[in-house]
């Protein structure tokens, strides 16, 4: 799981013909890479909008097209009012409040909001698709906020401020990130607002892009941070003079989960040829049985791999699903359907979360037990250079307690809490947007729970001296030591702990230990 990234151009990414995939969506969101939209697909979306053609010039009801939305559904709209109805629907929905969204969730709902158009399904023109390839390419991103969707029908209040940016109204932020009219941005590139004609402000608001586009961004995350958290234990492990023996593959084939197996394969070649588990193998050794944090490390991250693999099946189907109400059928049907309910990514995102908060608890009691005299089997009090005088990673820990605090009440799911909405109508929705903000900020503290337990694990491995550790830990040491002192008189904490959890989320810890043991899963 350590790299999720090879065979992907990180510079071009082709939309329609085929689904995304996780590192491609990474790769436009967080990295700006260049969207161009395949001709096949180009093909596909006029086909579909001469099926919306032909219906919007009858007089039959479709809804969103020649009827109003929601609970107004049964509301009769006029021939001559029906473009103005698509600009009218963008308008009120884009009423969304708060604090502003990331740029790369933004990015990613964008994007997928586009490869939902090039399926053909939604009757866009491909005016409206080369409008949101441009603004991702020119680095033109809506002003989104936090607050607004309730994930059904989609992430509507999110999608509705992308669709008013494109219009020429509303805000974005340009490349340099200044925050301008959208009109003022889309003139400054040639670009003149785009006009919108019947059922394409229905297309541009109805869809689970934004829950959709987090469960990616957390996807490809995960499963590297996962790999740091195997990392983190092992060198925990060896500080605190653990049994590599339970990590046996004979014994994690008794109870063959793919990922505890694949987990305990990590730890096993991590903590091979070091000599601090060499010094405690004989049979004068004392301890029977670790305590469940070391001994159990492959079992909870192998729970949380599992869950994690779960949330990627679930993110390659709707990767390569059409999210619009009604639809374009392959023979001209413009049928009205229930697929825009988010409760396939909702429940993932809430499960991911209670994954994170599991990953960030058994870490945080590892580290516990390294700065606990009593249990770290002659580690000095809080790992300090002069406990009493100094008090080392004492207040470390508590930041550490405090976020897996935090991980625990962001692991209580949203995806349970229906709240109706528009007269009854939508009686029943997926809260699946809710799930993927939680799950973010799940994310971020799990790295840097993760950051701590390494900083930690790495000062226990030096107060280990003569004893060397394994080759994996001394490289994972070595790079900290390139910015981060180690064992020595207390000082300011703060900034070496911010410099762990990067250290942690740029993959560089992972990349350390597998430059000495070779390829992590």
């Amino acid at each position: 799981m350590a790299s999720q990234d090879a065979g992907v151009d990180v510079h071009r990414v082709v939309v329609g013909g085929r689904p995304l995939t996780v590192p491609e969506v990474v790769a436009v969101a967080r990295h700006d890479a260049r969207v161009e939209i395949d001709a096949t697909a180009a093909a596909s979306m006029v086909v579909a909008r001469a099926a919306v053609d032909e219906l919007v010039a009858s007089d039959r009801a479709i809804y969103g097209v020649s009827t109003g939305f929601g609970a107004l559904a049964t509301t009769r709209i006029g021939k001559a009012s029906r473009d103005a109805l698509q600009h009218a629907l963008v308008r009120s929905h884009a009423a969304g409040t708060g604090p502003e969204v990331e740029r790369e969730v933004v990015r990613a709902l964008m994007l997928l909001r586009l490869q939902t158009f090039t399926t053909g399904h939604t009757g866009v023109r491909s005016e409206v698709a080369d409008r949101y390839m441009a603004m991702l390419n020119l680095g033109l991103t809506p002003v989104v906020h936090e607050y607004g969707s309730l994930g059904c029908s989609g992430d509507l209040a999110p999608l509705a401020h992308c669709a008013l940016a494109a219009m020429g109204e509303g805000e974005v932020r340009t490349s340099d990130g200044d925050v301008v009219p959208s009109r003022e941005a889309l003139a400054a590139h040639g670009l003149e607002p785009l006009r919108l004609v019947a059922k394409e402000g229905l297309a541009l608001v109805n869809g689970t892009d934004g829950m959709l586009g987090m469960l990616a961004l957390a996807v490809h995350d995960l499963g590297a941070l996962f790999t740091a958290a195997d990392v983190a234990a092992a060198m925990s492990v060896e500080a605190l003079l653990g049994t590599d023996r339970v990590f046996a593959p004979e014994l994690q084939g008794v109870r063959p989960h793919p990922g505890q197996v694949a987990s305990a394969q990590n730890l096993h070649r991590l903590l091979a040829g070091s000599e601090i588990m060499e010094s405690h193998r004989g049979e004068d050794c004392s301890v029977v049985q670790d305590a469940y944090s070391l001994r159990c490390a492959p079992q909870v991250a192998g729970a949380a791999r599992g869950t994690l693999q779960h949330a990627a099946d679930v993110a390659a189907i709707e990767l390569g699903s059409a999210i619009d109400n009604p639809v374009v059928l392959r023979d001209g049907r413009v049928e009205s359907n229930g697929n825009f309910h988010g409760a396939p990514i909702g429940y993932v995102l809430d499960f991911l979360a209670i994954a994170a908060a599991d990953m960030a608890s058994i870490s945080e009691r590892r580290t516990d037990r390294l700065l606990d005299p009593s249990r770290s089997h002659g580690l000095p009090a809080f790992l300090a250079g002069s406990p009493g005088i100094d008090s080392g990673m004492m207040i470390a820990q508590y930041a550490q307690a405090a976020m897996v605090s935090e991980l625990k009440r962001l692991a209580n799911p949203a995806s349970v809490d229906s709240i109706p909405s528009s007269a009854m109508q939508e009686d029943h929705v997926s809260m699946g947007w809710s799930a993927g903000r939680k799950l973010r900020r799940a994310v971020d503290a799990l790295q840097r729970v993760i950051g701590i337990e390494i900083l930690a694990a790495a000062r226990g491995l030096e107060l280990r001296a003569p004893l060397g550790p394994g080759p994996g830990s001394t490289a994972v040491v070595t790079l900290l030591r390139q910015g981060i002192a180690g064992v020595g008189p207390d000082r300011w904490l703060a900034p070496e702990l911010e410099q762990a959890a990067e250290l942690v989320r740029r993959g560089d810890v992972v990349r350390a230990a597998e430059s000495a043991v070779g390829p992590l899963q």
